[in-house]
C-alpha cells in the first residue's frame, strides 16, 4: 500500500496494491498493521457508512466537535468523488485550508481524517457510492457544520463529472445553511488543536 500525508496534518491517501485476474480484482482497502503505525494509533471502529450519489451531490462540510471528535477512513466502491479534507482546528498552523484526493472505482483510494478536520465530498458521476468507518457513532448534538461554498475558503470544487457533463451542486437543505468557517469561529462551534 502507498501511503502519502496530505498537506494538512493528520489527513493521509491509502492506495492499496490491486491484484486483478479474469475473475475482476482484489484489494485490501484497511489493513490496521499499515494504518496504525501512520496515523500513530489505531482505528476505533464505531460505526460504518454507505452513501449513494447522483453526480453534483455536495455533502459537508461535516465535522464532530473534538472532544470527542471522530476519526474517518473513507473509500469509494463505485463511480468517482472528490474528497474535500478542511483544517477546521482553531490554532493549527494549516487552519483554513484544504486539500484533496480523487477517490474512485479505478485507483481505489482511501482518505484518513483524524479527529477536528472537516470533510466532504462531491459525487462526479451518477449512482457514486461512497464507504467510511468511523470512529463514533454518529450522535447529532456533537454535528457540526460549514458551508461547502464558503467563499473565504476558496475550495475548488470541479464544475465537470467524469463523464465530461456540467455538474450543478445539489446540497440538502443542512447543508445549504451551514454558516461559514468565520461564523463559526466565532459562535465558537470550531474544534481546538
Amino acid at each position: 500500500m502507498q501511503i502519502r500525508e496530505l498537506s494538512i496534518p493528520g489527513a493521509y491517501e491509502f492506495t492499496p496494491k490491486q491484484f486483478g485476474d479474469d475473475r475482476g480484482v482484489f484489494l485490501e482497502w484497511f489493513k490496521d498493521s499499515t494504518f496504525t503505525p501512520t496515523a500513530g494509533e489505531p482505528l476505533s471502529l464505531k460505526q460504518a457508512n454507505c452513501s449513494v450519489s447522483a453526480a453534483g451531490v455536495l455533502r459537508g462540510i461535516h465535522y464532530t466537535a473534538n472532544p470527542p471528535g471522530q476519526a474517518k477512513y473513507v473509500t469509494c466502491f463505485k463511480g468517482a468523488f472528490l474528497d474535500v479534507v478542511v483544517d477546521l482546528r482553531v490554532g493549527s498552523p494549516t487552519f483554513g485550508t484544504w486539500d484533496s484526493v480523487l477517490i474512485d472505482d479505478v485507483d481505489r483510494r482511501a482518505v484518513y481524517l483524524s479527529p477536528g478536520l472537516g470533510h466532504a465530498i462531491l459525487s462526479l458521476e451518477d449512482g457514486s457510492t461512497v464507504v467510511y468507518l468511523c470512529s463514533l457513532e454518529y450522535t447529532p448534538e456533537l454535528d457540526h457544520d460549514v458551508s461547502p461554498l464558503d467563499p473565504d475558503l476558496r475550495i475548488d470544487w470541479p464544475t465537470v463529472g467524469r463523464n465530461g457533463e456540467p455538474l450543478e451542486y445539489i446540497l440538502s437543505a443542512k447543508d445549504s445553511i451551514a454558516p461559514t468557517l468565520a461564523v463559526a469561529q466565532e459562535s465558537g462551534l470550531l474544534p481546538a488543536l
